[in-house]
């Protein structure tokens, strides 16, 4: 197996709080042990932040040693050519999730600037979007 980071961009931090209609009534950090457990042949690596520079800075920092990068960049997927350039850079294959269907939201969610350079993107199954990408990387 190997080393798969799990990079989340803005206010995913607030999960289980921050529109528990949309995002669920769960926090990351109790799902992520759970992947953890159900994952055990990868090493998990996790990281959040609400600043686009840093989010680069991890692609950077992870992008040529880690065996694959899930990323949900929040709203920075809509927004940010720096971070769809830094998915573009790095040789590292990563999976684009979404918790919730981006595509039954706002129309400005519906365009990425990460797919196009992803490995593959996976919307709207809840924290499931997790499992979904880690079976990609088995």
């Amino acid at each position: 197996m190997g080393k798969i980071v799990i990079l989340h961009g803005p206010n995913l931090n607030l999960l289980g709080k921050r529109e528990p209609d949309i995002y669920g009534a769960h926090g990351f950090d109790d799902y992520l042990q759970n992947l953890r457990d159900r994952f055990g042949g990868h090493e998990l690596v996790y990281a959040q932040t609400n600043i686009e520079g840093e989010l680069i800075d991890l692609l950077h920092e992870h992008g040529f040693s880690a065996d694959g990068i899930i990323l949900n960049a929040g709203a920075y997927t809509h927004t940010s050519v720096g971070i769809g350039d830094a998915v573009r850079a790095i040789e590292t294959p990563v999976v684009e999730v979404h918790i919730s269907n981006t595509f039954a939201r706002e129309d400005f969610r519906h365009h990425s600037y990460i797919a196009p350079y992803a490995a593959g993107v996976i919307v709207g199954f809840g924290l499931k979007v997790y499992d979904l990408a880690l079976n990609y990387f088995k």
